[in-house]
């Protein structure tokens, strides 16, 4: 007998269980209290859905760290048709998580990727200008942005967004967590677990995108992208060869912080950052 039959017909159960599942509509979590004066995260989404994809650890900073999290919707997707039900699908997931959202305009910045940046340089330079703004009113401590090959054209985008703004503001000082999705980072060098609640209010908050995960339901997946971010992580991370930590569930990120114009290295090595551990150690 095959032990492992039954542990894999466990996941397809599992699979075909969830798809059963409601889609939002969930009352809002009982965000936690904080100072007025609390440091500022914004993650700079590329479409609705990202903050909570790839939110493990900035919902780590607000829950644990009370600091305030504000999601700032870069574009609302490339169908015009859809965007406003998509922003009002990611109002009722960040309501229900706890993030704040700062929309970019009226229905987000368009062509923010390469092609757009090199053949309608006004709408770049415009579209800078408003991300600069933001950045520079929000002044915040930690910034979270996806990485220069994340794959997908509005993600890979978004990093030259970001980073075209930073330097345009010059003298701006912050941490900088580049995120992965789509493309896996050549070089991330921090692995961040999450709690099974934490994942479970990430995946409902989630399923408030109900447009998007109706087509391709990877609210469902992602606990298994999770997993095997331990699997990858463990070694990319922590090091070829070396033991991987007992996580369940964890996300691959890059630290840095932006100093002087440019990025600078905070970590000479990778860095594993376990559920119980208070995320304010990464952050000096």
């Amino acid at each position: 007998m095959n032990p492992y039959r039954q542990f894999t017909a466990d996941f397809g159960k599992l699979m075909r269980q969830g798809k059963s599942l409601p889609l939002g509509g969930f009352p809002n979590l009982s965000p936690p209290e904080m100072a007025d004066d609390a440091p500022r995260v914004l993650i700079f989404a590329p479409h609705p859905d990202d903050e909570c994809i790839i939110g493990g650890l900035a919902l780590r900073l607000m829950r644990e760290c009370k600091m305030r999290v504000i999601n700032v919707a870069v574009t609302q997707g490339s169908n015009r048709e859809r965007k406003q039900p998509r922003l009002k699908e990611l109002q009722g997931a960040c309501g229900y998580i706890g993030f704040e959202l700062i929309q970019v305009g009226k229905s987000g910045l368009d062509d923010i990727n390469l092609k757009g940046k090199k053949e309608n340089p006004e709408n770049w330079e415009q579209s800078v200008d408003k991300i600069a703004k933001i950045l520079s009113e929000q002044n915040p401590e930690i910034i979270f942005f996806p990485h220069d090959d994340d794959f997908n054209t509005s993600h890979i985008g978004t990093h030259h967004l970001i980073v075209d703004a930073l330097q345009k503001l010059g003298n701006v000082e912050c941490w900088t967590v580049e995120t992965e999705f789509w493309g896996e980072m050549k070089g991330p060098n921090l692995m961040v677990e999450s709690s099974e609640e934490d994942v479970a209010d990430l995946l409902a908050a989630l399923s408030f995108h109900v447009g998007e995960v109706q087509r391709n339901p990877y609210h469902l997946r992602m606990p298994g992208w999770m997993m095997d971010n331990v699997r990858r992580g463990g070694e990319v991370v922590g090091g070829q060869g070396g033991a991987v930590p007992d996580f369940l569930f964890a996300t691959l990120y890059r630290l840095r912080r932006w100093r002087n114009g440019r990025f600078e290295t905070v970590l000479e090595t990778g860095r594993t950052l376990a559920a119980e551990e208070n995320p304010n150690l990464l952050f000096g």
